[in-house]
């Protein structure tokens, strides 16, 4: 019985450390540590915030929530890579209900009509270790135009909260809104529109 019971708890202390070193080798921010796969954005965490000029008086932002994406992963051939998203417009916040309202509104996205933008990645050029250049195509309100992101891997591992395997990425392009048949009240409020990306991947099921 002792020697039974001996055997037993050498088996979880074995167990206990492999798990410790398991936890501590994760997080990482080795890209070549990164499982390949296909993922699914945390719509609680993937946000686009958009900025323009108002006016010259100041930088306005606002974000877009609710986004989905996949992303079909190759760490070690990221050219492989594959992004798709789309970004339910009447889903755009400032702050200002009035101002959501007017943004969703036949002036600028006329989300009645084109509910959604869509991106379809078209390819991936990794441009270091850690940052690639994602071009696709962009749809919003009927126009498709050719677009690029700059990406930048944040970090991959298992989420402590939902113990999900994660895969975070920022990015970032500029866009003319004007290009896209959204031209309300230009020049006065500006043409190009930052975008700042936030993503965090959950391997998908």
């Amino acid at each position: 019985m002792r020697a039974t019971a001996l055997a037993l708890a050498a088996l979880l202390l074995h167990a206990t450390g492999a798990l410790a070193q398991e936890q501590a080798a994760d997080p990482t921010q080795d890209p070549n540590q990164v499982r390949a796969g296909a993922y699914v954005l945390d719509p609680d965490h993937g946000k686009i915030t958009w900025s323009v000029n108002h006016l010259g008086y100041s930088t306005y932002y606002g974000q877009f929530t609710g986004v989905s994406a996949r992303l079909d992963l190759d760490p070690k051939a990221p050219a492989k890579s594959r992004l798709t998203a789309t970004v339910p417009l009447s889903g755009v916040l400032t702050g200002s209900q009035h101002l959501d309202q007017h943004l969703a509104g036949p002036d600028f996205f006329d989300a009645a009509k084109f509910p959604e933008a869509t991106f379809v990645g078209t390819g991936v050029e990794p441009t270091s270790p850690t940052t690639a250049r994602i071009t696709g195509n962009l749809s919003l309100r009927g126009v498709t135009k050719p677009v690029s992101v700059d990406a930048t891997f944040t970090q991959a591992g298992t989420n402590p909260i939902d113990r999900r395997y994660t895969v975070g990425f920022e990015g970032r392009t500029i866009i003319k809104r004007s290009d896209f048949g959204v031209s309300a009240f230009l020049p006065m409020v500006g043409d190009e529109v930052t975008l700042r990306i936030a993503g965090e991947f959950k391997a998908a099921p």
